[in-house]
């Protein structure tokens, strides 16, 4: 028996892939995104992760990362697509074996996802029998002479499922409900960001970050898409009075504004993942104390819709947290947290920041771990003093008397001065920009009369205990990365 040729062969597996992860799609916008067996299996991938690639992937691709991983995945896929389709030329069975076998991986991906519902598991079922019934039935059809048609019809009605999957699975009106929230007043407003707090002019970033330009690290491929109507947030653990909190009553509360930098821990030396914004919310020490904190509780163990979790130190929340609902003058955006999201000054984000947040459960590090911790990643985590050269650029070229300019953070310390040295040469204090809190970074800048020719110049920043952040260049994980920054920069 002679078989399908190689190129119908390939064509049948590639279409029945796409066919059964279309299938899987269009059910899971009915189910929860979060079940497409696509999605489920790239998040799958990114909870197993080991740290040491996740940075890579990070410092190689920045917040395209997930986009990478999406892509690294179509292919993989197809590659098994075209070797089923190959493997099964002259019966259909080895590739009708290798779709169980994916849809069986699409399975127990979603069962074992902590953000969806009982009936998910509909979607990678599916997605399963979509498969292998789209690859028997082209098998069938490329035996014929002309199996043209056959092909064209799979391939129009497996993308027109995967369309209408992503247009029913984004159907939720999250900028509706945004809109709807309306203005959001606080009771207690941030101080006003005075004249000379930062330096845009001569090369530094603005001091408030717009939420566009708010770095943004995520473990979901997907948002997680909630209106604020249908959201609410549980307090339970150990206090006395547990208690849920819906968006109407956290509004209706006095509202405090308080302007926070934020930083990742994958932020390397000079890395950009920092920013600073107005963010409008209620004290999660209020919470916590109307709800009775028990004694021995030494943990504030938030989770998110999408299931990630972290644990804060229970004493930095009590004295510094925010539920926050406003960002700059808004509802939060949709990729930042709406309808609420923590802030906590002096943290790292990984332990501090949760958005999407549902869930507040007052418990012990003994007990509980979040999301980074099993990964090794340090308990608490507080945030290291540090500065960065943001004028000139590496490898710049600048001409006559020289900027130097850049941003330090020293959260919740405060940075008391920052200095500069050229070519190994003494240390120079900067001028600083005007301080608006020990809660935000600070900008500093300084101009100097240097030769022609290559120059490094070195920055380090000293916070307002006296600490001098370490110059021993360390990678961000476990708790934090440290070292002077450098720059070389060419005087023309």
């Amino acid at each position: 028996m002679e078989g399908m040729k190689p190129a119908k062969a390939a064509l049948t597996g590639l279409l029945a892939l796409v066919a059964a992860l279309a299938a899987g799609h269009l059910v899971a916008a009915f189910v929860g995104l979060s079940a497409s067996p696509y999605l489920a299996v790239g998040n799958a991938f990114i909870d197993i992760t080991p740290s040491w690639l996740k940075d890579f992937a990070v410092t190689t691709f920045g917040t395209a990362d997930k986009l990478v991983l999406l892509l690294g995945m179509a292919l993989v896929l197809a590659g098994i697509a075209v070797g089923a389709g190959l493997a099964s030329r002259n019966s259909p069975a080895p590739g009708t074996l290798v779709v169980v076998l994916l849809g069986f991986v699409g399975v127990i991906a979603v069962v074992t996802r902590p953000d969806v519902g009982q009936l998910a598991v509909l979607a990678p079922v599916v997605s399963t029998a979509a498969g292998v019934y789209v690859f028997r039935y082209l098998h069938r059809e490329a035996e014929e002479s002309d199996s043209r048609r056959g092909f064209l019809i799979t391939a129009g009605l497996a993308v027109t499922a995967g369309v209408a999957g992503q247009l029913f699975g984004a159907r939720t009106d999250v900028e509706g409900s945004r809109q709807a929230v309306g203005d959001l007043t606080p009771k207690v407003k941030a101080p006003e960001i005075p004249l000379g707090a930062d330096f845009a002019g001569d090369g530094t970033p603005s001091f408030i970050t717009s939420g566009k330009d708010f770095y943004r690290i995520d473990t979901a491929l997907s948002v997680p898409r909630i209106r604020a109507e249908e959201w609410a947030l549980r307090v339970h653990g150990m206090v006395e009075r547990p208690t849920v909190l819906t968006f109407e009553e956290i509004r209706s509360r006095d509202l405090v504004e308080e302007t926070v930098t934020l930083t990742c821990v994958s932020n390397e030396v000079g890395g950009p993942y920092i920013s600073t914004a107005n963010f409008v919310g209620i004290r999660i020490g209020d919470v916590l104390r109307e709800a009775g904190v028990k004694a021995g509780a030494d943990q504030l163990f938030s989770t998110s819709d999408d299931g990630f979790t972290a644990g804060s130190p229970l004493d930095y929340v009590l004295e510094r947290g925010l539920i926050a609902i406003g960002m700059n003058g808004e509802p939060l955006p949709a990729e930042h947290g709406f309808p609420a999201r923590l802030v906590v000054p002096g943290l790292y984000g990984y332990v501090s920041a949760t958005k999407w947040v549902t869930d507040l459960n007052v418990t012990t590090f003994a007990k509980d771990q979040g999301y980074w911790i099993p990964r090794g990643w340090a308990t608490r985590a507080p945030i290291k003093a540090s500065s960065r050269i943001d004028r000139p650029k590496r490898m710049g070229k600048v001409q006559g008397k020289t900027m130097i300019a850049g941003t330090a953070w020293a959260q919740p310390k405060g940075v008391a001065k920052v200095e500069v040295r050229v070519d190994g040469g003494p240390w120079q204090e900067t001028v600083l920009g005007a301080d608006v809190s020990d809660t935000t970074w600070r900008m500093w800048k300084i101009e100097l009369d240097l030769s022609r020719g290559s120059h490094t110049a070195e920055c380090r920043a000293t916070d307002k205990s006296g600490q001098t952040q370490d110059q021993a260049r360390l990678d961000p994980v476990p708790d934090g990365a440290t070292g002077w920054h450098s720059v070389t920069f060419t005087v023309e």
